[in-house]
């Protein structure tokens, strides 16, 4: 490997003067460096360092630092890219934590001025009241960056409108690696005159530049692909008169290789309120792409994308967004054209329009139209869900970029389409989805690439030396959209001849002689097999797991491949679901989803030169971990299901095996066990957890977090209540059994009392077990998971009379629903019990809807709520249900946007967590319960949320849906 791509670096020498020099985050540990070993794509290089500065200039000084000391550099914003262009050998700079500002707005020339680490949907939410937005939106849109979005040329569905990326830069302000730091923009011939009469560095970049373009032009003009996705390459065709000599828009799409983007200066458009959508069915895609011509002749939409059959069968068989699939119109391949208008009925008039053009009409079975803001963005995430929906596709070999987002004519799709599934036949590749932005001629795909074998690894080069081949005999682009980095630098000879590749190694030169700014990408590259994450000579250790992950070849290797790098638990809107709460709070990448998962893949051990040596004992994974909330909402809202709370179990469970835990692990994690003793003491239990110096002085000791109060002891048990005014009925198919979890048992029993009124008055005759049980989640969530199974396995035996009978199982407590739903089988999946106890054990919500004896009625209460649903609730269970169980008692209930309450069972109670457990209700939940009329009620069914909400300042109590139902049959509805 040459030495000018990786210099010899004095580490030391480097991070002492980083940290001595930049006012920022520098850090060279192992986690950090793990954590950001890849992005998006097919390939993986640990980093020297991150840093994270805290402003444009403390990312300027850090520049100058890697200057000093040879080290090279690499710019990174969401880690989404699909090309590996954010992962290398390099100094990172992370721009997303702290340079995210929106600097200035000026409506009326239509422009603002950015940072770099701002979020796109972030800067349109703050661009709201103009009326105005960024146009490209990229499927990435609610946790990509404006500064990745410039380095890739990003365009997205939007872009039919609005154009790529580099259609709305106006000027940026760089940084180059030997420290020229300056605005550039569109130059007249005037202008540069003047500036390189001047003399200095930046009069030897433009004349250089002119030199380039004067000595080019004609094959620029000649090879450059007139096509509206031509992302790959350098834009040497900014440099053109006809182009204005734009050097804000050469740099567009560069990807990093060539400066530092400090601020950005974007062109605005008008946000378009009012659309309607029309969606055509073909009988495949590549017929559907013969008819995009046709309709871009007879309208102009500002949206026209398209997916295919195979899309929709992994989005149903992985129940990724399945009614957006059941929307579709009859047919095989889709076309979803979107149009704009000054109002609803002039937008549904350009629809018309197209149908009358095309001879159809909304009544064809072939044909849906989509009014309503709704519909047509529920049809939208199928299109969006494409990534999510084939990168594990269920039935094939795991499904890999490399070749995702290639571009031609609109007019010649159809007949590229038709030629690449040829190309897949030819290297017997199961037939992958089809799917993309056709209105411009792009494709995106992800192919099912054997990644871990040598013979798999040259199928994969030269299935993409072909591919590139094909798509440049149609006169289109290697990447129409994600760039070219890695994967496809190597290609670029193919596509625009060894000439302007020529003239591209110039460019490089001029701007980074020294090959400084990300290395081995799009000039002098990597090979396209080179730095795989994966690989012949990836060699993973095997694993003894105490989960058996079912869904992953019972292989806790293969679990943690899940996740690719999409990138979505870096969201920080909750709004559509409630991953990640810590990476809400903190904006640390190794608090993400993603970057836990990226320290558990290093742990594997599967590469010589992983920055964690250290396996199961690894406290650079422990402390990524650390701040896990255990939510389980990835599980849900993660579009390939990393299951991180399983992995941290399990995580746990092996880092202390045989060695002495956290005091925390001891006390909350047996919980169960001290509340069973507590119960028969409750008042003198209570009084010594609350006295003044003592209970401080014992929260120290177990390691719960003195600020947190600990919940008091109820003066009589839920169980011992049923004792003492009812009995157990003989088990049947009509019996409802209340689960006494820890909680409603020995903290809430008026829950348990509730559920019983509600239950009976459905019909139901119920029962309660009498003696101590319990779910080990106190456990599961401490990775004590060897007792956790001891206890599953006495309580399916002593629930086995109900389960025999075919009796309900109803919980109440969410978290220990989600156990048996979900836990306990992937702990010990071969046991028949537990797996009956998962088919029998409902919600309270389920049992009254689906399994009542009778049509159940209940009284209706006529209020309104806002409910906090609980994570395990959301992500195992779901929570629609419960929606239509409260809209049937009259109970007009406003779901908050909250995500989680941030207390998340021993979470919050533990030393060190107190405050992103409050950062994470102070986002949403805590504001909205303390804004709420108190005439409204507070919906949490679980404990923790309830808890939270108590001790969070707002004077207000939360019911659980039990108490709730029992309002109206109480004749009173104050809480």
């Amino acid at each position: 490997m040459s030495t000018s791509i990786l210099p010899r670096v004095d580490v030391e020498a480097l991070e002492a003067a980083l940290r001595d020099r930049v006012d920022g985050e520098v850090r060279f540990d192992p986690g950090s460096r793990g954590a950001y070993a890849t992005d998006g794509s097919n390939y993986r290089q640990v980093p020297i360092g991150v840093v994270i500065p805290r402003s444009i200039d403390a990312a300027a000084t850090a520049v100058a630092v890697c200057r000093e000391h040879d080290a090279p550099v690499v710019s990174r914003g969401g880690g989404t890219s699909l090309a590996g262009e954010c992962t290398n050998v390099a100094v990172v700079i992370d721009w997303t934590k702290y340079c995210d500002k929106l600097i200035s707005v000026d409506p009326e020339e239509r422009t603002c001025v950015v940072e770099p680490g701002i979020v796109l949907d972030e800067l349109n939410r703050q661009l709201t009241d103009h009326g105005l937005e960024f146009g490209p939106r990229p499927s990435t849109h609610s946790h990509c960056a404006i500064g990745g979005m410039i380095g890739n040329n990003s365009c997205g569905a939007t872009a039919q409108r609005t154009g790529k990326t580099v259609d709305n830069v106006r000027r940026l302000e760089i940084l180059t690696y030997q420290g020229l730091r300056c605005w550039v923009g569109a130059t007249e011939d005037e202008q540069r005159a003047d500036l390189v009469k001047h003399g200095g560095p930046l009069a030897d970049l433009y004349e250089g530049l002119e030199s380039i373009r004067d000595r080019y032009a004609d094959l620029i003009r000649n090879r450059f692909p007139d096509i509206p996705r031509r992302v790959s390459g350098y834009n040497l065709d900014s440099l053109l008169p006809e182009q204005d000599f734009d050097v804000a828009k050469l740099l567009v799409g560069s990807e990093g290789t060539l400066a530092t983007v400090l601020r950005a200066e974007l062109d605005l458009v008008p946000v378009v309120e009012h659309k309607a959508m029309v969606v055509l069915g073909y009988t495949d895609i590549a017929t559907a792409a013969d008819a995009v011509p046709g309709i871009l002749d007879a309208a102009e939409p500002v949206q026209l994308e398209a997916l295919d059959d195979r899309l929709v069968e992994f989005m149903r068989k992985k129940q990724l967004h399945v009614d957006s699939a059941e929307m579709l119109p009859a047919g095989r391949g889709w076309l979803l054209v979107q149009f704009g208008g000054k109002d609803v009925d002039d937008a549904v008039e350009r629809a018309e329009s197209l149908l009358y053009a095309l001879g159809k009409n909304e009544r064809d079975d072939d044909v849906v139209v989509a009014t309503t803001a709704e519909e047509q963005q529920a049809l939208l995430q199928a299109r969006e869900s494409g990534l999510g929906a084939t990168a594990r596709a269920p039935g094939m070999d795991d499904c890999w970029p490399g070749w995702e987002d290639s571009a031609v004519a609109p007019e010649r799709l159809g007949d590229y389409l038709r030629d690449l599934r040829k190309l897949f036949d030819q290297f017997d590749l199961d037939t992958p989805s089809l799917y993309g932005h056709f209105g411009q001629g792009c494709v995106h795909v992800r192919i099912p690439f054997r990644l871990q074998t040598a013979s798999g690894v040259r199928a994969f080069r030269l299935f993409v030396e072909h591919a590139a081949d094909l798509v440049s005999s149609y006169g289109g682009s290697l990447s129409g959209e994600h760039g070219d980095g890695q994967a496809r630098g190597q290609l670029l000879v193919r596509m625009f001849g060894s000439e302007l590749v020529q003239a591209f190694g110039e460019l490089k030169a001029l701007f980074d002689p020294d090959n400084r700014m990300n290395p081995g990408k799009v000039v002098a590259p990597y090979r396209v097999d080179q730095n795989l994450r994966l690989g012949a000579d990836w060699r993973p250790k095997p694993n003894d797991t105490h989960f058996q992950y079912p869904e992953d070849d019972h292989s806790f290797n293969r679990a943690v491949l899940r996740c690719v790098g999409v990138g979505q638990c870096r969201r920080q809107d909750p709004e559509h679901g409630v991953m990640c709460p810590s990476y809400q709070v903190t904006g640390e990448e190794e608090h993400s989803t993603r970057g836990r998962a990226r320290l558990l893949f290093e742990m594997l051990q599967g590469h010589d030169d992983s920055p964690i040596h250290d396996g199961w004992r690894s406290t650079a994974v422990r402390d990524a971990l650390d701040l896990c909330l255990a939510c389980k909402a990835c599980k849900s809202d993660c579009p390939v299901g990393v299951d991180m709370a399983t992995y941290k179990a399990e995580f746990l469970a092996q880092h202390y095996k045989r060695r002495i835990r956290p005091m925390s692990h001891y006390a909350l994690g047996w919980l169960p066990m001290a509340a069973r003793a507590a119960s028969r003491i409750p008042r003198l239990a209570n009084a010594v957890l609350h006295a003044p110096g003592l209970a401080t002085a014992g929260k120290r000791l177990a390691g719960v977090a003195v600020e947190r109060e600990a919940p008091r002891f109820a003066r009589e048990t839920f169980q011992a209540w049923w004792q003492r005014t009812h009995h157990n009925p003989q088990p049947d198919a009509h019996t409802a059994v209340i689960w006494p979890d820890t909680f409603i048992n020995y903290f809430h029993p008026h829950v348990g009392r509730a559920a019983v009124s509600v239950l009976e008055s459905a019909g139901f005759r119920v029962a309660v077990p009498t003696e101590a049980l319990c779910c080990g989640l106190t456990w599961i969530s401490t990775g004590q998971l060897a007792t956790a199974k001891r206890m599953l396995r006495r309580t399916a035996d002593r629930l086995r009379p109900w389960l025999d009978a075919g009796s309900l199982i109803v919980g109440l407590e969410p978290s220990c629903t989600a156990v048996f739903r979900a836990d306990a089988t992937e702990l010990m999946p071969e046991d028949l019990d537990l797996q009956r106890l998962r088919q029998q054990f409902v919600t309270l919500a389920e049992a009254l809807l689906h399994h009542a004896p009778n049509y159940w009625r209940p009284l209706r209460a006529d209020r309104k709520a806002i409910a906090q649903k609980h994570c395990h609730h959301h992500a195992i269970m779901g929570f629609q249900t419960d929606l239509q169980v409260m809209r049937r008692a009259g109970i007009d209930v406003s779901v908050l946007d909250s995500g989680c309450c941030g207390l998340a069972g021993n979470f919050g109670f533990e030393r060190g967590h107190y405050a992103v457990s409050m950062a994470c209700a102070e986002r949403e939940l805590l504001p909205a319960v303390r804004t709420a009329s108190a005439d409204t009620l507070v919906l949490a069914d679980g404990f923790s949320c309830r808890t939270q909400i108590e001790q969070g300042g707002t004077g207000r109590h939360a019911m659980h849906l039990a108490e709730l139902l029992t309002l109206a049959e109480q004749g009173h509805a104050t809480r």
